[in-house]
């Protein structure tokens, strides 16, 4: 197997020679395989290792276990600890789900902090079938039948060509040890169930399964490879993005055959899971919406609007103020710059991202504020004044545009500027105008 694992990461993984690299460790018998795999090719690698305090003695021991793999082949080795019960119960995940998040977020920390390559983790052929499985049982599109990636960002799996057995048999005949958990052996978790109940009928049912499922992962991924092309070009055909908000062209997504299909596969990356109701906003009343757990998506006149959802403390900070003595005024939805040199400009040249203002008509503090019902400002080029929703309906602002709204008024609480949008006429520079206040609005940073 040491033949064919260095031909494999030799082709497969020619970019991790010489990197710093560190793996994933539990102290079970595929990960310390790993380890031994590379530290015969002389790899330059570190070992990290999770205790999830999930077996109690036991997990102490994996983790005894992973320090002294580490000093007997002289590796560099992280461990943590984690109360991953409690996590899980706090944010209302799943055990694995917690411990997975747990896991993946101190990696990273781990590879920032000391500025390594690429973390390896021991995920083989037989962990890729469980999977097709599970998510083939639960329900999934293409995509979850395709296996789990080789290469996601800086995290590789170099074993996923070989399978449990040729690991087994490596580990026997190399007097290997690890460590076994005996968790694995339990069927109440649905994976085991998989694993020790199924596998093995499909296994008695076709001998060559590995094979057969090496041939249909591979038809799958050149099918996935050929609806990832085509959504890449129906996406630049009928979505359009400011930033804030994407745009799916409501009569372009009907012009073509399984609406349905075409956003599942757009909108699959956002956590929306009941497509129906995706589908249902095509023809819903403008001002629709339904929410994902990180997004939400908003029937407009022509346009389906995408946009991420702001968390509630976020939703609740909706003025703020701004002192003479300010030069920026940043938060994580606005930053305003502030030219306090006051200079004597008698062009009107404002635009949408900067506002030329009176300064002598201004009152400090300033306020920078969200809109509310009955606010009215003086448009430029009106006699009176204008309510901004009746503006907002004539700019036919959907309805996110309209929430993410700011406004800056005067201490007297006067409209100046709906900001990035249009001037109140009373703030404008005139002839008699002495000094001007330049406000320059920056691209908000996502």
């Amino acid at each position: 197997m040491l033949h064919d694992f260095q031909h494999h990461i030799s082709q497969h993984f020619p970019f991790l020679k010489d990197k710093k690299l560190v793996i994933a460790i539990s102290g079970g018998i595929d990960s310390v395989v790993l380890t031994h795999l590379l530290h015969q090719l002389k790899y330059t690698f570190s070992l990290a290792h999770c205790n999830f305090k999930l077996r109690a003695e036991e997990s102490d021991l994996d983790e005894n276990f992973v320090a002294d793999l580490a000093a007997e082949l002289h590796l560099k080795s992280y461990a943590i600890s984690f109360e991953t019960e409690q996590y899980a119960q706090k944010n209302k995940l799943s055990i694995q789900m917690a411990a997975r998040k747990l896991r993946y977020d101190w990696f990273e920390k781990i590879l920032e902090e000391n500025k390594l390559d690429y973390i390896l983790t021991a995920h083989q052929k037989d962990d890729v079938l469980e999977t097709f499985l599970i998510n083939f049982t639960r329900g999934t599109g293409l995509e979850g039948l395709t296996g789990i990636p080789t290469i996601n960002g800086n995290i590789v799996r170099p074993l996923m060509a070989f399978t449990r057995d040729e690991i087994h048999n490596y580990a026997i005949k190399n007097n290997i040890k690890w460590r076994e958990d005996k968790s694995n052996a339990s069927t109440k978790y649905f994976r085991n169930k998989i694993r020790h109940q199924i596998v093995p009928v499909l296994k008695e049912l076709n001998p060559s399964l590995m094979q057969s499922f090496d041939k249909t992962l591979e038809n799958l991924q050149g099918s996935q490879q050929i609806v990832n092309d085509t959504i890449k070009n129906i996406e630049q055909k009928i979505m359009t993005s400011d930033g804030l908000i994407q745009r799916i062209d409501i009569s372009e997504i009907k012009k073509i055959a399984h609406p349905k299909a075409y956003l599942f596969e757009l909108l699959k990356h956002y956590n929306f899971t009941e497509w129906n109701d995706v589908v249902g906003l095509l023809d819903a009343q403008s001002g629709k919406q339904i929410f994902s757990k990180t997004h939400r998506l908003v029937k407009d006149r022509t346009h389906l609007l995408l946009s991420k959802q702001e968390k509630k403390d976020e939703r609740e900070k909706t003025e703020f103020l701004i002192n003479e003595s300010d030069i920026t005024f940043k938060n994580d939805w606005l930053h305003l710059q502030l030219n306090t040199q006051y200079l004597r400009l008698k062009t009107q040249d404002s635009n949408s991202k900067t506002a030329l203002i009176d300064k002598d008509l201004l009152k400090f503090p300033l306020i920078v504020r969200k809109w509310s019902k009955g606010d009215y400002f003086y448009p430029i080029g009106m006699k009176g004044k204008k309510k901004l929703s009746k503006f907002f309906k004539d700019e036919k602002y959907s309805l996110i545009e309209k929430e993410n709204i700011w406004l800056l008024c005067n201490a007297n609480k006067d409209i100046v500027w709906i900001v990035g949008k249009r001037l109140d006429n009373r703030y404008i520079l005139k002839e008699n105008t002495n000094k001007t206040l330049k406000i320059t609005l920056h691209e908000k940073n996502n």
